[in-house]
């Protein structure tokens, strides 16, 4: 990934987004720290199909909310007995 000052990211746009077409995803700086990205079209549509529902979704949806309800129940560590003297 190649980085771009924000101020030539603005300036020489058409080159930005053919480097990204070209080579993936680039990195917009500003003032030294990486503030965005501009990814490929391709690359969005994978990262958001990867994505998790939003909770309005999830809820909406018509299929079950949960597939289990009540957790594994763990195997219980019992200390063993003080000893008095």
């Amino acid at each position: 990934m190649s980085a771009w000052q924000v101020q030539d990211a603005k300036a020489r746009f058409s080159e930005l987004l053919e480097a990204t077409i070209r080579k993936g995803p680039q990195i917009v700086t500003r003032r030294g720290i990486e503030a965005a990205v501009l990814v490929p079209i391709q690359e969005w549509r994978r990262l958001q199909e990867a994505a998790r529902p939003g909770l309005k979704t999830v809820l909406l949806n018509r299929s079950p909310r949960f597939d289990n309800v009540l957790a594994e129940r763990r195997a219980v560590r019992r200390r063993p007995p003080i000893e008095l003297k």
